[in-house]
Order: structure tokens, then C-alpha cells, then sequence
């Protein structure tokens, strides 16, 4: 039986023989202008530890003349700092990948796969599915491509395949959606599990398709002919399997009919035809089904009767019973934390509704900014927002509504911040689960929202776009 107690250091001076500078005898060349580091090496280990390096190296030592010369390897295709990583690997056999993004994880299994590094390969993947699967359901389409790409990953191209056909819906909202093949895109969208309705599949391909061209207009009642055609052509495999006959007449005229160009005759005809066909009763089973879905919202803090009483803020009514529809944009632990991302997804966005849930409490505190979000240091002006707080999620009865009274400081756009309501009435800001959001008092709105003033740490937070039609 072997002791394995001498491994650690057998690793360490193996790693101090790749620091040494006086008995290397290969060079290596990694990366692309202007980006190129020159690292120093040893044939005898990169013979044994990687495939791919013996077989260049094999190469040039046959056609090696006895003159001296240093092995000279280049490796273009590589970054100099995932390369440095993986080589720490190849001498000492160490690699703790808790220290790096998953980004560079992933940067590091492509790197393992041109090395011919099986054993690496086979660990980065299972440390992905075990460790970042959240990371890697946000970031699809990057995980599909790269997966299906490389033979290798087949652990990867297992998991792309069981989450596209369990939750296709979570798919459609990944980050990096519109990145994903023609094939990726037409087999989410006839799979058999789908729960999204039609125009969310529309909306989901058009998304898709417009992002593969660019250059298009954001009117399509701006698009030129050759408009239309470029986004007929991108999207002629994906139409077909579209339902558009189970639309209603409105989602038809608002969401499909301004694109109808890129419809092929014979089925924008029997579509247009279907809808004109139509009973009228039909229009007021529509109006019912919709009331229907504006009685959910999709909310880990917030449930329908929260929603009903700001539906009423917003319309400064104590007795409407109108419930405007809360459409989901951003959800902290789905989408992170950051500033950045807060202005990724919500800068240009108007009506939009901020939920935050106080870590260790049940208390609820939110905002609502009818004007859009930027990130240019300047101060949103309106009359028309507002900050509220529940102290117990249980009962909505225990709340307080603060309307703005300084127009002029209504909201804060700073990229630094994530939503900022007034000179501090309610503040989220930080990098790391916003630890250092803060209320100060009532400043710009007419009453503090919180007994407690200063800072406070955010568990869960939500932005909600308020659909008015």
C-alpha cells in the first residue's frame, strides 16, 4: 500500500522547477498580439502531461538540428493568464478553481480540450454542473455553444440537453438567450414541455431573430423592404412552428401584424382569414382569460393582494378595483446584485416597480418610478412616485405610503447605484447583495418608510415593469 502523505511535496518542488530560469529548455509563445506572453518550460514534463504538446514537441525535435536551439512552441489560440493556470497544473498537478470566475472556468476546460488534457476536461465539467449550475442556466446559450462544439464535453452537452427539455422556459430568459443556433432556438420552441403561451414564443423568436440582424431598424414601421426580407429570411425555419391561430385578435394586431411581411403568403392569409372568421363572442372570452392571468404574479416577496394595493397608489384611487398586470425584469438572485446589472436590464425602462425583502425580517420595502432608469448622474424629476414599506409581509394593512415632495430629487440615475428614491429615502447600492442599502429618513418623500434608520441588507429584491394597456 502507498503513502500519499510525500504527494504535496513532490507537487510543490515540481512547481519550483517551473519558477527556475536556468534549466528550461522550451519556450512557449501564448496568445495574439498585442496580447503575447513568452513562459519557460521543461520538455521532459510536457511530454508526459499533455498529448497534444508531445506531439509538437516530437515534431520538432526530429526536425531539431544539433546546434543548441531552444524548442520554440507557439499557441495562439490560448490566453496567456488561462495558460499560466493550466500550467501550474501540468507541473504540480494543483488547480483551485474556487478562486476563479466562472467565465475563466470555462476559458480554462476550452484551453484543457486544445491541450488534449483529459483528466482536466473531465473535472471542470463536473465541478460546473455541481458548482455553477445557477451561472450556467443565466448564460445558456455561451454553455450550449461552447459544449457542442468540442466532442469532449459530453458531460455538458448532457446537461444542455436535460435542462432544454425540463425547463425551456428558464432557456428563453438565460442572459445570453439570443446567442443560441437556428437548431437550439426550433427545438425549445416545439418541445413538448413548453408552458409559455404563443405570443411569449413570438415575442421569444423575434427577440432572437432581430439580435442576429443588427443593422435593423427598432420601428418595424421603419423597416424597408430589404428589412423585412433579411428577418423573413433569419427566421423562414423557426415560423412554422408558431401557432398563430391559437393568438387572440389583439395579440395578433399588436404583437404579429406589424411584422406580417415576414410571414410567407399562403400562412399570413389563412391567418388573417382565421381572424376575420371568428365569432365575436370570442373577443369577450379573451377579455376574461386575460383578467384571468393578471391574477398571478410571478414574485418571491410580493403576492396578488400587495400588487392589487399598488395598482391603487399608482392611480391614486382608494377605490378602483383595476389591477394593472407586474411583469417581471429583474429578480436579484436570478439575474445578481450589482449596479451593473441593474442598469443592464432596467436603464430605459419607465414604470417600473422596485420590491425589496429585508434580510432577517418579513419586511417589504419598495418604489415606484413611472419615469425610465439611466446611468448618467442625474436626478429623475416627476411628482408621480413613490416609497412604501410592509412591515410584515402577512399583513398588508400594515403599511406606509410616502409620496414624493421634492419633484426635483425623485429618483437618482448614478451607474454606482443600483434604484435610488430621493436623497436617501430609499437607497440600494453595493456589489454584494446590496449589504449596504440604506433609508435615512424622510428627505425628499413626505414620511420615512422605516422605524429603523440607516443601513440594511437586501435578502431578495425585484423589479417589476407595470403594463398599463
Amino acid at each position: 500500500m502507498y503513502d500519499n502523505k510525500f504527494l504535496p511535496k513532490l507537487s510543490q518542488n515540481l512547481l519550483e522547477i517551473l519558477e527556475d530560469n536556468q534549466f528550461y529548455d522550451v519556450t512557449i509563445e501564448v496568445g495574439n498580439d498585442p496580447y503575447v506572453k513568452i513562459f519557460r518550460a521543461h520538455m521532459i514534463i510536457l511530454n508526459y502531461r499533455s498529448p497534444y504538446l508531445r506531439r509538437i514537441l516530437s515534431t520538432n525535435v526530429s526536425e531539431k538540428k544539433n546546434d543548441g536551439t531552444l524548442t520554440h512552441i507557439k499557441l495562439p489560440n490560448i490566453f496567456p493568464e488561462i495558460f499560466q493556470m493550466i500550467l501550474r497544473y501540468i507541473y504540480g498537478g494543483r488547480l483551485s478553481l474556487e478562486e476563479y470566475d466562472t467565465s475563466d472556468i470555462i476559458k480554462i476546460l476550452i484551453a484543457s480540450s486544445e491541450l488534449n488534457l483529459q483528466e482536466l476536461i473531465t473535472h471542470l465539467q463536473s465541478f460546473l454542473i455541481e458548482n455553477k449550475k445557477s451561472w450556467m442556466e443565466q448564460n445558456f446559450g455561451l454553455i450550449y455553444k461552447t459544449s457542442f462544439e468540442n466532442n469532449s464535453f459530453s458531460k455538458l452537452q448532457n446537461f444542455c440537453t436535460e435542462f432544454m427539455s425540463k425547463e425551456p422556459e428558464k432557456v428563453f430568459n438565460s442572459i445570453d438567450f439570443t446567442s443560441l443556433s437556428e437548431n437550439s432556438l426550433i427545438s425549445l420552441i416545439q418541445h413538448d414541455s413548453l408552458q409559455i403561451n404563443v405570443v411569449q414564443v413570438w415575442e421569444h423568436v423575434l427577440k432572437w431573430g432581430i439580435a442576429q440582424n443588427p443593422e435593423l431598424p427598432s420601428d418595424p414601421s421603419n423597416y424597408s423592404k430589404d428589412n423585412f426580407n433579411s428577418l423573413k429570411n433569419t427566421l423562414q425555419k423557426c415560423i412554422p412552428f408558431i401557432n398563430f391561430f391559437n393568438l387572440s385578435h389583439k395579440e395578433f394586431s399588436n404583437k404579429v401584424y406589424p411584422y406580417k411581411k415576414i410571414i410567407p403568403k399562403d400562412l399570413r392569409e389563412n391567418i388573417i382569414k382565421h381572424f376575420i372568421d371568428q365569432p365575436h363572442y370570442k373577443i369577450e372570452q379573451e377579455t376574461i382569460t386575460k383578467e384571468i392571468s393578471l391574477r398571478s404574479i410571478d414574485s418571491r416577496i410580493i403576492t396578488i393582494q400587495h400588487a392589487e394595493l399598488i395598482s391603487k397608489w399608482i392611480d391614486r384611487s382608494e377605490t378602483t378595483d383595476k389591477m394593472y398586470e407586474f411583469k417581471l425584469i429583474l429578480r436579484g438572485s436570478r439575474d445578481g446584485f450589482s449596479p451593473s446589472k441593474f442598469h443592464e436590464i432596467c436603464d430605459n425602462q419607465s414604470h417600473t416597480i422596485t420590491i425589496v425583502k429585508v434580510k432577517g425580517s418579513n419586511e417589504i420595502l419598495g418604489g415606484y418610478n413611472p419615469i425610465i432608469w439611466k446611468s448618467d448622474g442625474s436626478w429623475g424629476v416627476t411628482e408621480d412616485s413613490f416609497v412604501f414599506s410592509f412591515k410584515n409581509k402577512e399583513n398588508i394593512e400594515n403599511h406606509i405610503l410616502s409620496r414624493v415632495i421634492d419633484k426635483e430629487l425623485a429618483t437618482y440615475n448614478n451607474f454606482t447605484n443600483g434604484p435610488v428614491f430621493g436623497d436617501g429615502d430609499l437607497e440600494l447600492y453595493g456589489n454584494n447583495c446590496y449589504d449596504q442599502s440604506i433609508c435615512i429618513d424622510d428627505m425628499s418623500y413626505d414620511k420615512a418608510i422605516r422605524e429603523a434608520v440607516g443601513c440594511f441588507s437586501v435578502e431578495e429584491y425585484e423589479i417589476f415593469q407595470i403594463i398599463k394597456d
